[in-house]
């Protein structure tokens, strides 16, 4: 078996070891929205990490650190979903540590949410994850490359979509 030697740090790896600290957490977001299965979340991680070091090098400062890796992250999950043909069923707790209360909680509401959330296109997940971590409508269509009219838009119909399936659930004999 032929065996590699480990790069030696150099700056561009500094800097990339300290951006990728100070993005996990995006990381993992990401990851949890597109991968319920434990092993899938951390190959998706990997992944992730793999194509923002190959970017790195390309990276300008046109936009934040943050957005970038937006950006990056949400194109490498939706690909990845894409490529691998899962369809999200589970909820499963994030195994990371990551603290993120609306995922973890388990009234109905956050449930049925997220149950709804699951059965939205990649794209519409990834435009919701972005909504729900505060970001604004330049913010979102700068990280998935549209315009914030396209954004405002597309959001107002995907919550007039939940909210009229969470309204259907609601009916349910559970109530």
């Amino acid at each position: 078996m032929t065996q590699f030697a480990a790069p030696k740090p150099t700056s561009a790896t500094s800097r990339f070891a300290a951006l990728l600290e100070s993005q996990k957490g995006t990381l993992y977001k990401v990851a949890y929205v597109y991968c319920r299965d434990p092993e899938d979340r951390r190959d998706l991680v990997q992944e992730m990490a793999f194509q923002l070091w190959r970017a790195f090098d390309r990276f300008d400062g046109r936009s934040s650190v943050a957005t970038w890796t937006w950006r990056v992250a949400t194109n490498v999950a939706i690909s990845f979903h894409r490529r691998e043909g899962r369809r999200i069923r589970d909820t499963l707790p994030i195994e990371l540590g990551l603290e993120v209360a609306d995922f973890d909680s388990d009234d109905r509401g956050s449930r049925v949410l997220r149950a709804l959330i699951d059965d939205l296109d990649e794209l519409s997940r990834a435009l919701m994850l972005l909504y729900f971590e505060g970001y604004d409508h330049a913010e979102i269509a700068e990280i998935l490359g549209t315009t914030p009219s396209n954004i405002g838009t597309r959001l107002a119909r995907i919550r007039t979509r939940l909210k009229t399936q969470a309204d259907l659930q609601g009916d349910g004999p559970d109530d």
